[in-house]
């Protein structure tokens, strides 16, 4: 498996761990539907939150929140309508999350945008 991928996979872990600290329920993971896919999908109380997980080793081209376009917005809102469908449900809030790990320093850093878009 390439670097970026296992970084990838790491910050996912790290998202997941800081989320459960903050008291989120992780429902799923890696959620994919049509051609998109959600990194995780939790609970926040009765909200139904779904995060877009970004890692980065450097800022040389940009925030790693930067890097959730409106092209990636407009791909996450189709796949979360799809898990909506799927799972039949109705009348819950929701909301988008993103969850930037950063790289630069020793000890990755977590960072957390709630309601990001």
């Amino acid at each position: 498996m390439n670097e970026n991928i296992q970084r990838g996979h790491a910050g996912e872990d790290l998202a997941v761990d800081y989320l459960i600290k903050k008291g989120y329920r992780i429902i799923h993971r890696n959620y994919r539907f049509e051609h998109g896919e959600i990194d995780i999908v939790a609970e926040d109380g009765a909200v139904l939150v779904f995060v877009e997980v970004k890692s980065r080793r450097s800022k040389q081209f940009g925030e790693p929140e930067d890097a959730v376009t409106s092209r990636k917005r407009m791909l996450l809102r189709r796949t979360a309508e799809g898990y909506i469908f799927e799972n039949n449900i109705e009348d819950k809030d929701c909301r988008f999350d993103v969850v930037t790990v950063d790289y630069e320093t020793t000890h990755p850093q977590v960072r957390h945008i709630e309601n990001a878009f």
